[in-house]
């Protein structure tokens, strides 16, 4: 995988997943989303790359486990990525 520098602000990830802001945040703590990026004081976004990655495991039916390992990877492969 690529690293995107496209970033999503959170409307556009609620928009994307069909869901409201609660629910991304909610997918975040339970592990099924990757952790917001600071981009300011009060900015966040997320890599559109991971979005699109997520997106599509859960189009293909991939389970909660599945996805955790998933979001820990694109999560292991940003913070390699800042080093």
């Amino acid at each position: 995988m690529s690293m995107s520098f496209k970033i999503l602000r959170l409307p556009s990830v609620c928009a994307l997943m069909g869901c409201s802001r609660s629910t991304i945040y909610r997918l975040v703590a339970d592990g099924l989303w990757t952790k917001p990026v600071s981009l300011s004081s009060g900015c966040i976004g997320w890599p559109e790359d991971e979005v699109q990655t997520i997106l599509g495991a859960r189009v293909a039916g991939m389970a909660d486990g599945e996805i955790r390992r998933l979001t820990t990877a694109l999560q292991a492969q940003r913070e390699a990525f800042s080093a």
